[in-house]
């Protein structure tokens, strides 16, 4: 008969094993169900750890990482360059608010303006906060310097746009469930379609329009590119009737469309450029804004705001992402990649897969489910097969690995696809 002390030891190491089991997906899957708000529909896997281009899940099954948190992690997952600048600043200074000057900030102001060409940056956190900075901006400009009378500026959007899911992003926004029950939306704002610059014009006739802002690719909606010139006629039509163009490279930027910012495909400057996801390289929530003077310059001290914008944690963060994409010229090899990928694409049936576009590593490939099978049902099987990505607009993959990936990695991945595919429809 087992002594007390030998059951006292069975039962210790009982809790312990108890304590170090790994929760297991389903179990993931059920406490998210039953805690947390149902706002988004994901992809059934559930991660654990991740490096580069690579991501586990809490079973230990390995992946390719193919959506990079809508291009959050051009440079990879943990990259070591930025988690140590992290690291390095969290034994120093996190946080001072902006009632306070740091010693980080102003280098990174510093950096991205010269890296960019711009006078001023205003600091904030996610992209739909720049967003709505831009926004102020433009509506501050309109009423200082193009004199439009008080309450009266309008801007202009882009059918197909997304830039985030607070009120004034919703309002701007053309999709029904984005928008369905959150009213009264943001006055003010107008809607044209992307990739009409006579629709562009003609509503900037108008003299209260004070900005359009538009993404130089449209990610959400699909990865729409527009056609060959469209970004310089914007610049073109809003240098002519005096409105300010703003460039939301949230997604686009850093990289991943093969350039520095989508919109040097055409050599064209935006008036302001919003900035955010990759510049943390996926480690925290960083966002910035780009203008000159005479735009920044309007709003004063008081005006506009931000408790986190700008620490000393995310300024040092966001050096080390920049100078990763520049000093590992991420971009050229997007550029490199993207080609690559965009050919391999191109050889599936084109019943099936009836459309692949994109720039860079910004690609997305358009499923007919007249063949039986969804966007979503290609990801399922490519998520079993060792690659995550996910569907959007019903019949659109996204396509967009960390930029650090290599050519040996991407056929790899190429053997993926096409072994999915294949499982598929043969």
């Amino acid at each position: 008969m087992a002594t007390l002390q030998q059951k006292l030891i069975v039962l210790s190491r009982g809790f312990q094993r108890s304590f170090i089991r790994r929760i297991t997906s389903q179990e993931i899957f059920a406490k998210e169900q039953k805690y947390g708000a149902h706002n988004y529909e994901c992809i059934p896997v559930a991660l654990s750890k991740g490096e580069g281009v690579h991501v586990w899940d809490v079973e230990g099954k390995h992946y390719f990482d193919f959506l990079s948190g809508y291009s959050s992690l051009n440079q990879g997952h943990r990259h070591p360059r930025i988690v140590k600048a992290l690291k390095d600043q969290l034994d120093l200074l996190t946080m001072t608010s902006r009632a306070f000057y740091n010693d980080a900030l102003c280098e990174f102001e510093e950096y991205a303006c010269t890296l960019f060409g711009y006078d001023k940056l205003l600091p904030m956190n996610t992209g739909v906060e720049g967003g709505e900075t831009a926004i102020k901006l433009a509506r501050k400009w309109a009423y200082k310097v193009k004199e439009v009378p008080d309450d009266q500026a309008i801007v202009v959007f882009a059918r197909g746009n997304f830039w985030g899911r607070t009120l004034a992003a919703v309002s701007s926004s053309t999709e029904y469930s984005t928008y369905a029950q959150f009213g009264p939306l943001m006055p003010g704002f107008k809607v044209i379609e992307y990739d009409d610059l006579r629709q562009l014009e003609d509503v900037c006739r108008d003299p209260r329009v004070c900005a359009f802002m538009v993404e130089p690719i449209q990610g959400e909606a699909g990865v729409v590119v527009p056609t060959e010139g469209y970004l310089a006629g914007v610049r073109e039509i809003c240098t002519k009737y005096n409105v300010l163009f703003i460039a939301d490279e949230i997604q686009t930027g850093l990289g991943r469309t093969g350039k520095r910012l989508a919109c040097d495909h055409e050599s064209v400057r935006p008036d302001i450029v919003v900035l955010g996801k990759a510049l943390s390289g996926g480690t925290m929530p960083i966002a910035a804004v780009l203008a000159d003077d005479n735009i920044m310059l309007t709003i004063k001290e008081g005006e506009h705001g931000s408790t986190f914008g700008g620490n000393p944690l995310a300024s040092r963060v966001a050096i080390a992402s920049l100078k990763v994409l520049e000093e590992e010229k991420l971009a050229e090899k997007s550029a490199h990649l993207g080609k690559l990928l965009r050919e391999e694409l191109e050889k599936f049936d084109e019943r099936i897969i009836t459309d692949v576009r994109g720039k860079g590593l910004f690609l997305a490939m358009d499923v007919n489910p007249k063949y039986g099978h969804t966007a979503k049902d290609f990801c399922l099987k490519l998520m079993k097969n060792g690659m995550l990505c996910k569907p959007t607009h019903r019949n659109r993959i996204r396509l967009t690995p960390p930029l650090v990936i290599t050519e040996d990695q991407l056929h790899e991945c190429f053997a993926i696809l096409q072994k999915s595919f294949n499982e598929l429809y043969n």
